[in-house]
């Protein structure tokens, strides 16, 4: 698959963010932006389009990726969104209408399998290959894909 997506990273530890930078652009896609809160997330340009967003739960300025997801929702409706999160007990049994969870610490093959299934799913869903186990998907993911 040589398509590329384009994807916002929401997370307020920087080393994390730059690794998460770096495995997006290892598998040749694209960071259209980072933030690590709600309010810059607030700040971005409506017209960035991402079309995955990588959230974690706990973010700076004590603002946190339930309603980033929120947000992201209402801006940019076609985005999935997936929290990576050492916190997955925080996550609501709804996923605040997020599509799946990268459980931290994440290891860069995990990260970088579910990029492939999300791009194939993204560019020609359903994704044909299997769900791989560092990406839990929401019921919202099997959904989106399931009317497709």
């Amino acid at each position: 698959m040589n398509e590329i997506m384009g994807i916002l990273i929401v997370e307020d530890e920087m080393l994390l963010a730059m690794d998460l930078e770096a495995i997006v652009e290892d598998n040749g896609h694209r960071v259209l932006a980072e933030a690590a809160s709600l309010h810059e997330v607030e700040q971005l340009p409506d017209d960035i389009m991402p079309q995955l967003a990588f959230v974690d739960i706990n973010l700076a300025q004590g603002s946190n990726g339930l309603d980033v997801s929120l947000l992201i929702q209402q801006r940019w409706p076609d985005a999935l969104i997936v929290f990576v999160t050492a916190n997955v007990a925080r996550i609501p049994e709804d996923f605040t209408g997020a599509h799946g969870v990268i459980a931290k610490p994440f290891s860069h093959a995990g990260v970088s399998n579910a990029l492939r299934y999300l791009a194939e799913g993204v560019f020609d869903p359903p994704p044909s290959t299997p769900r791989p186990a560092s990406l839990v998907a929401s019921p919202h993911l099997e959904r989106r894909w399931a009317t497709v």
